[in-house]
């Protein structure tokens, strides 16, 4: 690509085929959540590889206890705002609950609104076996597809809480076989959340896809947090994520500054205000 005098040249996109080539070079990947065009850029100009539009903007942006409410139309709105910010990241969208489980039509029908309507470069959807038929059309379609196993989310009130998945042999082996049935339908990666960690270092050997953890240990291809965890906005955390800074305690300085300089009258001082 030929440079135009007075702009830096766009870094390369990143591409699901280069996931697999990180993970064969040894190099973990870097995945984010993002659900606006302001944080989707910071997050994309620092070098993040994968930003998420997750479906965990119900319970991070709208105030929801679950993901279950959240909509297609929102997923739409907020992964449009991500995908128009950024340059070089992958953005993957979640299908929310109740748009693609009833059969493999539904699932394709859902994320042709996403690429179309939204931009996503891909999607993500939970499930092991009994999605592979899903992950399959769509791939064959030319949707790529990011799976989702462990902790599901959207199955909560069916596991019992935010609950700890692949305890025991044979909870292991089933996990196991539903990531190889995933990677066999053609998904490019496969989340692996609140998974014990010796369980899925030993996933990430037997597949050739990558594996991004959260709360899955140090032993995946990547990791990936929901941002107001990894920034410190969150009034509370779950034990896996790391708060990488302050945000919350930065935020709430900034808004205590302003409140007080505007009751005193110091702002808007005359640099802020305009002439006739």
């Amino acid at each position: 690509m030929s440079e135009v005098p007075g702009h830096s040249p766009a870094p390369r996109r990143v591409r699901v085929h280069h996931l697999r080539e990180a993970k064969e070079r040894g190099e973990r990947l870097t995945m984010l959540t993002a659900y606006d065009a302001p944080t989707a850029q910071v997050f994309d100009e620092a070098g993040t590889d994968v930003l998420l539009v997750g479906d965990s903007l119900g319970d991070n942006f709208y105030g929801y206890s679950t993901t279950v409410p959240v909509t297609v139309d929102q997923m739409i709105h907020h992964t449009r705002a991500v995908t128009g910010a950024v340059r070089r990241a992958l953005v993957v969208a979640d299908l929310p609950f109740g748009s693609y489980e009833a059969s493999p039509v539904h699932a394709h029908a859902t994320a042709v609104r996403l690429m179309k309507e939204a931009g996503a470069h891909a999607v993500k959807f939970e499930g092991g076996r009994r999605v592979a038929p899903h992950v399959e059309l769509l791939t064959g379609s030319g949707i790529p597809v990011m799976g989702h196993l462990g902790f599901t989310p959207q199955s909560e009130n069916v596991l019992g809480g935010k609950r700890v998945q692949g305890r025991g042999q044979e909870a292991a082996e089933h996990l196991t076989e539903d990531a190889l049935a995933l990677q066999e339908a053609g998904a490019f990666a496969v989340v692996l959340e609140m998974v014990p960690a010796p369980l899925a270092a030993q996933v990430t050997e037997v597949l050739t896809v990558p594996t991004i953890g959260i709360g899955a240990g140090a032993q995946c291809d990547g990791q990936v947090l929901v941002w107001p965890d990894m920034a410190g906005l969150s009034d509370w955390s779950p034990r896996f994520a790391k708060a990488f800074g302050d945000l919350r305690g930065a935020l709430g300085a900034a808004v205590t500054a302003y409140n007080a300089e505007v009751r005193s009258g110091a702002f808007p001082a005359d640099e802020h205000s305009f002439d006739n």
